[in-house]
């Protein structure tokens, strides 16, 4: 019996493989391509071809779209309490609760506390107030005092405890007359740990006015999102981020902004969302701020659907698809398979069609 040749739809699917790198997957449903041939064997004496296996699993359809990776919130730190500057951190450091700010004069510190409330009068013994309840929270956390000497007279009254562990939060940071009493100016009170994103003050200049600018320490991706895709982003859907190395990390959607805005560029005008990305792995993206990065947006998923490699679909010229069986002895058969969805990340696209997970079937050799 004459074996039949190798058939030339296998060059169609190279060329479709680069098609779909371009995300132009319409061009696979142009119907131009050879027509499948009948089924047959292999030819005798021919190398085994390049094969998958059919697989079971969820698949996604991701779209890139260009980031900044950058640090979360924006904290200018103002001086209230006069004085001379004599010391300023450095750009980049963190400053964490209980920590240093900057200095005044003869080396009095300037501390952060953590609270929503900022810091707007002195502080002292007989006092109550929201800023008072959160400096007596601190001063517990930071293990100045116990909740069980300041709860019993109120966490929003200033007491007797609270001017004790006042005290001993001074002479920590070397205050060199400790008086149980907070100046205004003394401390600042902010949400989170500051990260200095900026030295706006100078060594010798006032006290008074802009002395640094801030951030979180918190690593957080943004992106202007068409606000046509909209309604393919949530809060809470998982993402992929490229970093400028090359390496890729997984993040979560933590935001989507609702005021849209439009901007003018060369290409005429374009309208935007704010979407937030919150990196799963903080550490990944090292001291980097205010980088491009890429993160692939999932657009639309199909769970347990039957899955081939892209490189194995044959174009029909009815416009359809087959894909390529080899069975035992090498035998081959074509199959028609249906597509659907594409993922572009991996390579694998949706199929339905009369094929069986761990079947081997015939794929564009790389």
């Amino acid at each position: 019996m004459r074996t039949r040749p190798r058939r030339p739809g296998r060059w169609v699917a190279v060329g479709v493989v680069i098609v779909m790198a371009a995300g132009a997957a319409a061009a696979w449903r142009t119907g131009v391509f050879s027509p499948a041939a009948s089924s047959g064997t292999g030819q005798q004496g021919a190398p085994p071809p390049a094969t998958s296996a059919v697989v079971r699993e969820d698949l996604a359809a991701t779209t890139p779209v260009s980031a900044t990776l950058g640090y979360a919130g924006t904290y200018p730190v103002s001086g209230h309490g006069g004085g001379t500057l004599t010391w300023l951190p450095s750009p980049g450091q963190v400053i964490t609760q209980g920590q240093v700010l900057y200095k005044t004069d003869n080396e009095s510190p300037v501390v952060l506390l953590y609270g929503s409330v900022p810091d707007w009068r002195d502080l002292a013994e007989g006092m109550t107030g929201q800023d008072v309840s959160q400096l007596n929270h601190d001063l517990v956390q930071l293990g100045y005092a116990s909740s069980s000497d300041i709860a019993p007279l109120g966490w929003a009254y200033y007491s007797w405890a609270t001017a004790l562990a006042v005290q001993k939060l001074e002479e920590h940071l070397g205050v060199s007359s400790p008086s149980g009493r907070l100046a205004l100016g003394q401390v600042v009170f902010e949400p989170e740990a500051l990260r200095v994103s900026e030295v706006t003050g100078h060594l010798g200049g006032a006290a008074n006015g802009p002395v640094l600018a801030a951030t979180s320490d918190r690593h957080v991706v943004t992106i202007s999102l068409d606000v046509s895709a909209q309604s393919q982003v949530k809060a809470g859907d998982t993402v992929s981020v490229t970093l400028p190395n090359g390496a890729t990390t997984p993040g979560v959607v933590s935001a989507v902004g609702t005021v849209a805005t439009t901007t003018q560029g060369q290409n005429g005008s374009s309208t935007t969302i704010p979407v937030q990305v919150k990196l799963t792995d903080p550490q990944a993206a090292g001291t980097l701020d205010q980088a491009p990065v890429t993160v692939y947006v999932t657009t639309r998923s199909a769970r347990n659907v039957l899955t081939v490699p892209v490189t194995a679909l044959l174009a029909q010229s009815s416009g359809g698809y087959d894909v390529e069986v080899v069975g035992p002895g090498n035998a081959r058969s074509y199959v028609p398979v249906t597509a659907g969805l594409f993922d572009d990340n991996s390579g694998m696209v949706q199929v339905t069609g009369a094929l069986t997970p761990g079947e081997r079937v015939v794929v564009a050799a790389s």
